[in-house]
């Protein structure tokens, strides 16, 4: 079974996965927004090692603390393939004054749904569901048990449309698939 340890971090109260495994010390680390600080100190409070970076989309609150992360733990970072260029380039699709700066990370490996991935002893089945972001993924693990939806479903709600990208009608439609999935 996946455990999950979850930060709330940034000036948009980004939510950041740790994904390990029952008993291992190696983690996956699931959309590090912003406060690389924040997020290394849970990592050695946890006693975890980041040995993976998974992005479910580049919107800059998810991606904040990629570039730091990556340099510090060596780990290399997965993102959406058709999203790659905002992670490169991520303060020229910053949407708002004062936010960042941010540093921008050319990605190890791209993905475009239907992966599945075996990291720090996880396997992780990778979904395409845009609609919030064109590229955006979603996590599955545990066959179904442990789902990491990214900014794709809230509590209470639906992600956000009205940002670059953003699709309403195709959020909908990549709920739909994730509920009969």
């Amino acid at each position: 079974m996946t455990r999950v340890s979850s930060f709330t971090v940034g000036p948009v109260a980004e939510n950041c996965h740790f994904l390990h495994a029952e008993g291992s010390t190696e983690c996956v680390v699931v959309d590090p927004g912003d406060e690389f600080e924040t997020l290394n100190s849970g990592l050695n409070d946890l006693g975890l090692t980041c040995s993976a970076i998974l992005l479910t989309h580049t919107h800059f609150d998810h991606t904040g603390a990629v570039t730091p992360l990556a340099r510090h733990s060596g780990a290399e970072v997965w993102c959406p393939e058709i999203e790659r260029e905002v992670l490169a380039n991520i303060m020229d699709f910053v949407p708002w004054p004062g936010f960042g700066p941010f540093e921008s990370y050319e990605a190890d490996h791209l993905l475009s749904g239907g992966e599945t991935l075996e990291l720090a002893g996880l396997k992780i089945d990778v979904v395409h569901t845009p609609g919030h972001s064109p590229g955006h993924m979603t996590f599955v693990l545990d066959e179904g048990e442990t789902l990491i939806a990214g900014d794709v479903l809230f509590q209470g709600s639906v992600g956000r449309t009205d940002l670059p990208g953003g699709d309403g009608p195709t959020l909908i439609q990549s709920i739909a698939s994730l509920m009969d999935t």
